[in-house]
């Protein structure tokens, strides 16, 4: 019985779950690569270094940007996504007093992949940071004793060994999106989980439907983990 309530499941809204999937699939991608530019420039900005014999007003500056990256992290971190996109679907039009409003599938793609870029770079933020912080610090004192400057140190000694380190997490963040995504119902979004609802409340085929999702949520994270 299950096996042929999936088929006609299938049969009959194909399109729908492989609209919900394709969509998944593009926002897991976008906010991936956008969260990882995030947390690039973030945990870079959290480790560029200063001493006392520096300018107060530089020493004041980056520290103020190490908190401001801090806070940052620590909220997106440590509250839920589904939140975040009630937060900033709702509350930036609420608080701009229609300003700034997210309006049609355009404006809810936006917030999509504001949503789960800004949180995604939260995670790689700290990634970043630790990569770099990995590295010898040998390997900074020897390319400032041949006269490189810190952004070259940075982008042709530290990075390219950093980046290679946090390689695995950045594959861990793209998996933990194609699932997450399913919370983007909330704002509309329709990715698989939201095509899913839609469909079980047409006809509330509630199991056949869910075993449907779950084969194709394990199809992509087992794609993306090879």
């Amino acid at each position: 019985k299950l096996v042929t309530d999936i088929g006609r499941l299938w049969e009959n809204y194909s399109g729908a779950y492989m609209t919900g999937i394709q969509n998944t699939l593009i926002l897991a991608v976008a906010a991936t690569l956008t969260g990882c530019l995030i947390g690039l420039i973030c945990g870079v900005l959290n480790t560029i270094p200063y001493t006392l014999n520096d300018h107060p007003a530089k020493r004041f500056f980056l520290k103020l940007l190490r908190v401001l990256i801090r806070v940052y992290v620590e909220v997106f971190r440590g509250t839920p996504m589904v939140l975040q996109a009630v937060f900033i679907f709702y509350g930036l039009p609420y608080f701009t007093d229609g300003a700034i409003a997210f309006k049609g599938m355009a404006g809810i793609w936006t917030a999509a992949l504001l949503v789960v870029s800004i949180n995604t770079g939260a995670y790689m933020a700290e990634s970043v940071r630790g990569g770099i912080i990995s590295i010898d610090p040998g390997q900074t004192e020897g390319a400032k004793a041949i006269g490189m400057t810190h952004v070259q140190t940075m982008t042709n000694v530290i990075l390219p060994q950093a980046l290679r380190n946090i390689m695995p997490q950045i594959g861990n963040n793209f998996i933990i999106n194609v699932k997450d995504t399913s919370v983007m119902f909330v704002i509309s979004f329709t990715e698989l989980f939201a095509a899913d609802r839609y469909i079980v409340g047409v006809n509330n085929m509630y199991f056949p439907s869910a075993a449907i999702e779950m084969v194709a949520y394990l199809t992509m994270t087992l794609a993306a983990s090879i």
